[in-house]
């Protein structure tokens, strides 16, 4: 130890839990290793994939000349927000027409779920914020960090490898009345387990008679089914009703962006007037934060989703993308069925949804 540093006291802080693994991975020489950490696509050959729309949409954006680097506003790239909305509340959402969605941009998903947990904070009556038992594990410090007090409901349930449905709604309906409650709008992460369209709209139901706020995750809207209108389907039901929530987007896993932190905050309010009021304390949340975010990312997203035969081309590639998951995880249980190991992995991992 150097004693002459002021910081010579300082413990070595323990690797990330997730992203370590990945530092290791880099570390270990084999050629025959395999990353299990960060769940990010890879081709056949273990690489990264580059969508080809968003190598075009990038092609044009370095060809326009009359493009610059100047500072973004601090909610960001209008374009990217206004379109991030439609993608995930729907192009007709009522909430949208009338103005009651400030939408900001942010750094992927994790810098918007930091941002609204903050904006929560600082206005917020309920400072309680439900997560559901088990979840991603960066959840618990976003929030708690953010002053937000975290607890746990019930959701997975390892003797059926399945949804605790009846244990959900039972924590939820003893939540106290006004708290937050996260939601992972579709591939629930780490279980994949989701409720279905009915347990949504019960789920639902006994949230708004209990005044409890929405906050919904959505990383994964057209990665999980191939469908983003279907992804999107439990944001939609909770918007539909007239109701307050909050929604982060990120476009790391369905346009592979992941090193470009391309995410989106949503917040959903009663009053187009309300959301306006809303929007200029989120800016001062973000200000001291990061001041405005990155134009680069943004633009190949709003690039994307404006041009029709983009966005059709994206639909099609992330399609593509999420039934080859689909098919190889299938692979992989009939493989394990065969060799008599399902068991032994079903026992030690959550292994019958998100293998």
């Amino acid at each position: 130890m150097d004693s002459s540093s002021v910081f010579a006291n300082i413990v070595r802080a323990p690797e990330d839990a997730i992203l370590g693994v990945t530092v290791a991975y880099n570390k270990d020489s084999s050629p025959d290793k395999l990353n299990l950490g960060v769940g990010a696509y890879r081709t056949e050959e273990g690489k990264p994939l580059v969508l080809k729309v968003v190598r075009r949409a990038e092609q044009m954006l370095v060809n326009d000349n009359s493009r610059v680097k100047e500072y973004l506003p601090i909610v960001g790239l209008a374009d990217f927000n206004k379109l991030s909305a439609k993608l995930i509340f729907g192009a007709d959402s009522p909430a949208i027409q009338e103005n009651r969605v400030t939408t900001v941009q942010c750094l992927s998903g994790t810098g918007s779920l930091r941002v609204g947990a903050e904006f929560l904070a600082r206005h917020y009556h309920q400072l309680t914020i439900y997560i559901p038992n088990p979840t991603w594990g960066n959840h618990t410090k976003i929030f708690g960090l953010a002053g937000l007090s975290v607890k746990a409901y019930r959701y997975y349930d390892p003797a059926t490898r399945g949804l605790d449905f009846q244990g959900l709604l039972e924590d939820l309906g003893a939540a106290p009345s006004g708290s937050i409650v996260l939601l992972h709008a579709c591939a629930h992460n780490p279980t994949g387990v989701d409720p279905t369209i009915e347990q949504w709209e019960q789920i639902r139901q006994l949230m708004r008679s209990k005044g409890l706020l929405p906050f919904f995750d959505s990383a994964y809207q057209g990665f999980a089914s191939g469908n983003l209108d279907a992804d999107a389907g439990s944001v939609r039901m909770f918007v539909a009703d007239g109701g307050e929530c909050l929604a982060a987007q990120s476009y790391a896993k369905n346009m592979g962006l992941y090193g470009e932190r391309v995410g989106a905050l949503s917040i959903v309010c009663k009053t187009a007037d309300v959301a306006s009021r809303v929007e200029s304390q989120v800016k001062l949340v973000i200000r001291p934060m990061y001041s405005n975010p990155p134009i680069h990312g943004a633009s190949i997203v709003a690039t994307i989703l404006k041009d029709r035969d983009m966005y059709n081309e994206w639909t099609v590639e992330l399609k593509a993308m999420a039934d080859r998951i689909i098919s190889m995880r299938q692979q992989l249980f009939d493989s394990l069925s065969a060799r008599g190991l399902l068991i032994h992995v079903i026992n030690t991992f959550y292994f019958p949804v998100w293998f």
